[in-house]
């Protein structure tokens, strides 16, 4: 399909720049798809309401970490300050080795020294580039290794917040509690899977006490999430792999909510690409364990899920044309047409939307 057709037009002020307190609180757009799809507002907190006891839903449970690092790149015959850098930590390669995105890639080559510091400029961390590859990757070969690297990058990294929320205003320390989700446990992600940001404690109580239970899986978001999308038509796209696991118990408990006729609804995007990626059957789920590069468009056929919990994403995104392919492309222009006009809040700490194409039999 033609990339633009996923295209529109969203008013600079619907931009989301903070969450809501408490995050359950968040405006929650009911989509029924149909010939005139069925839209209802409403609040996350809802959730158990609207879902039936017996359903499940799929959590990401991946933890963001400091994955942007800024810095100077230095060469020995340098004179002056030097180009300052940004690089995006994305794979690790070994003990003393990442794969990064680098701004700007093209003043970087393979041998040039970088010095990244702490925004209070108290700490620094050296790294040299080793390789570099298209499109701003290159690899990165730190002086510091194993643990010692961590905690640098730790101490030194930022919050890889989203180019539409850092370009308006910079990280900070509340960004680092904001931008995880109640379920972080395996650190590797520079993106948080988004619609997780949306639950508390007391509305998982809330969930588990009307009968609907909550399964874990992790998915790694790369940076090629921020990446966006130049082919003009949606076959020339080449998604990025991303790291993902279903534990064998997690795969058997979500394929007994589907035997007793529950329904599956992932939360987010993420929790979506992977249990499809995990799916071996119709409406049969095995444990998976490696990378994924499954690109979800209009026409692609869903095996395993029933439901999404997902944000409002960027206009010709991947992400708007998964959504696309499960509720159908114009239930979906319908729905983004009234969050607009209704003053929803988009992207990564906006409001989210629910897409239950099946109901309950």
């Amino acid at each position: 399909m033609r990339v633009d057709l996923f295209d529109f037009d969203l008013p600079p002020e619907r931009i989301a720049l903070r969450p809501v307190s408490p995050r359950d609180a968040a405006r929650m757009l009911v989509v029924r798809p149909g010939a005139v799809p069925e839209l209802t507002d409403a609040q996350v907190r809802d959730l158990p309401d609207v879902l039936a006891p017996g359903d499940a839903l799929v959590v990401n449970d991946t933890r963001v970490f400091p994955a942007r690092l800024d810095g100077i790149r230095r060469r020995d015959s340098s004179q002056g300050e030097g180009v300052r850098v940004e690089a995006m930590l994305h794979k690790r390669l070994g003990p003393e080795s990442w794969l990064a995105l680098a701004r700007p890639g093209k003043r970087l080559a393979p041998g040039d020294m970088i010095e990244f510091t702490a925004t209070d400029g108290r700490a620094t961390l050296a790294a040299r580039v080793a390789a570099k590859g298209e499109g701003g990757e290159v690899t990165l070969r730190f002086e510091e290794t194993g643990p010692a690297l961590d905690a640098a990058i730790a101490a030194i990294g930022h919050i890889p917040l989203p180019p539409y929320i850092a370009a308006k205003r910079a990280d900070d320390t509340q960004d680092r509690a904001d931008y995880q989700t109640m379920f972080a446990a395996h650190e590797g992600s520079v993106a948080a899977p988004t619609a997780g940001l949306h639950f508390t404690p007391s509305l998982i109580e809330r969930l588990a006490a009307r009968g609907i239970e909550t399964h874990r899986v992790t998915l790694h978001v790369g940076a090629g999430t921020f990446l966006p999308v130049k082919a003009d038509d949606t076959s020339d796209h080449r998604m990025h792999a991303e790291w993902g696991e279903v534990s064998p118990e997690t795969a058997a408990a979500l394929n007994a909510v589907k035997a007793r006729g529950g329904r599956i609804v992932t939360v987010g995007t993420t929790a979506t690409r992977l249990i499809e990626s995990a799916a071996v059957d119709e409406g049969r789920l095995g444990a998976w364990r490696g990378e994924t590069d499954i690109f979800i468009t209009p026409g692609s056929h869903f095996r395993f899920i029933d439901g999404m919990l997902t944000n409002f994403h960027l206009p010709r995104s991947t992400l708007v044309m998964l959504v696309a392919a499960f509720i159908g492309h114009e239930s979906q222009k319908r729905a983004y047409a009234h969050a607009i006009a209704s003053g929803y809040r988009f992207y990564s700490y906006g409001d989210a939307c629910l897409l239950l194409p099946q109901a309950r039999p």
